[in-house]
């Protein structure tokens, strides 16, 4: 996994509207949704939901299972670096091997 990947919006709008010469409002009238929820997840403001995901991949031609996994990676980074101000201690009362899913 790469220690900073980029947002998914971003990668979107390089690899599928640029090329197409898309602006947001008319690759959001394409995809049959609102200018602003396009806008705030090509701009990393929103992440990519399950829909979106969809809407992408039948307009645009992304696979779908990549365009999430880009999604994932970029939520697991960004709670990597959150995860030492979350103060939780490992309770004791069960193995690591217990604790391993």
């Amino acid at each position: 996994m790469m220690k900073n990947p980029p947002h998914p919006g971003s990668v979107v709008k390089e690899l599928c509207l640029d090329p197409m010469e898309l602006n947001i409002t008319d690759a959001a009238k394409i995809l049959g949704i609102g200018r602003p929820a396009l806008s705030a997840f090509i701009n990393g403001r929103a992440s990519l939901s399950l829909d979106m995901a969809i809407r992408i991949s039948k307009a645009f031609g992304p696979d779908l299972e990549h365009l999430l996994k880009m999604q994932m990676y970029y939520d697991l980074a960004q709670a990597q670096k959150r995860a030492a101000e979350i103060d939780v201690k490992r309770y004791g009362g069960i193995t690591q091997a217990e604790a391993s899913i």
